[in-house]
């Protein structure tokens, strides 16, 4: 295995830069045109109730872009479409699976040189999206995607490595609709975290400018949820800005700790390390009327049902690790 290079602006990052704008995906097509049942079904899962996702002159929500995009468990063929999923399992996707349909030969050459530099980890940082028009049941959805940037060389607290950057195009009947840009790190990893005190380290949320507060509140053991402070509407997940009204004022609430199944499901395969399957997953109802996804514990899996009671509680995973979960034992 080769080794990072000692300086960022080396001949490494000369050949990582020479894949800038070359192609990581081409002549996407959608699976399924836009349509109405799959917008309910976003919707009722996002509890958004928006009039303007029904009706006979209904739109997509826009956050759907990346949605009419993916190729679900069955991928695209072999055809020239999207052969993965930037918002699905994303190590996984970005890191691995060389020669699957949709990926191009200069995608799988840059992570091969990076793997050949010792950049064998991945993580994914951050997505954007800007919406250009509507999207309308019966748009039929095309793709491509390129690679857009290669960041220097860079030093985190995972490692050091390289961001790369690519940004898909999504058109509506040809006509360019958004786009979606999405952006990895992959690294080699920092000794210190090669051999963790864990055998299986439990995965880390991605912390960023819009949920750090959410996570601040988790550490101190309190669940935190976003309040509009121009129509008081509740919000989970946290957002930048308010899905009823459009503003970008808010403060907060902490959650009472009641709540009952919504919906949800047992893992069983394929196991995955620092869990021990089976483990009930749950889309909680807080008494508040929010939903959030967290493990339901206190009772064994096959004992979860929809409408369940459930109650907060946080459990340190690992020392610097606290995750809230839902008991259904203390309900």
């Amino acid at each position: 295995m080769g080794v990072l290079p000692s300086e960022p602006d080396d001949d490494l990052y000369g050949r990582l830069k020479a894949f800038e704008g070359r192609p990581a995906v081409t002549g996407g097509t959608g699976k399924d045109p836009v349509n109405a049942p799959m917008i309910r079904h976003w919707c009722e899962a996002m509890g958004d109730t928006n009039p303007a996702y029904e009706g006979p002159d209904a739109i997509a929500p826009p956050t759907m872009l990346q949605a009419w995009t993916m190729g679900g468990l069955s991928g695209h063929g072999h055809s020239h479409g999207h052969g993965h999923s930037h918002g699905h399992s994303h190590g996984h996707s970005h890191g691995h699976g060389r020669g699957r349909p949709g990926r191009s030969s200069a995608y799988d050459a840059l992570f091969s040189l990076l793997d050949e530099a010792g950049c064998t980890s991945v993580v994914a940082t951050d997505c954007e999206q800007e919406y250009l028009r509507p999207l309308r049941p019966g748009d039929r959805i095309t793709f491509d995607a390129v690679i857009e940037s290669v960041s220097p060389r860079k030093t985190t607290k995972l490692g050091t490595g390289y961001f790369v950057t690519t940004r898909m195009d999504v058109r509506a009947d040809g006509e360019l609709a958004g786009t979606h840009r999405f952006r990895i790190l992959k690294y080699a990893p920092a000794e210190g975290r090669r051999t963790p005190a864990h055998p299986h380290p439990h995965p880390r949320p991605v912390i960023n400018r819009d949920n750090a507060a959410f996570w601040a509140g988790v550490a101190e053991r309190k669940l935190l949820i976003q309040r509009c402070t121009h129509c008081t509407a509740l919000r989970f997940p946290w957002l930048p800005g308010c899905n009823r009204c459009g503003g970008d004022g808010w403060d907060t609430v902490e959650a009472a700790g009641r709540g009952t199944v919504f919906s949800y499901v047992v893992m069983h395969h394929p196991p995955f390390p620092a869990f021990d399957p089976p483990y009930a997953v749950g889309l909680i109802e807080l008494a508040e009327g929010v939903r959030m996804v967290a493990g339901v514990v206190g009772v064994p899996p096959e004992k979860v049902r929809i409408g369940m009671p459930v109650r907060l509680e946080f459990r340190t995973v690992e020392e610097d690790l606290v995750l809230p979960v839902f008991n259904g034992r203390q309900a």
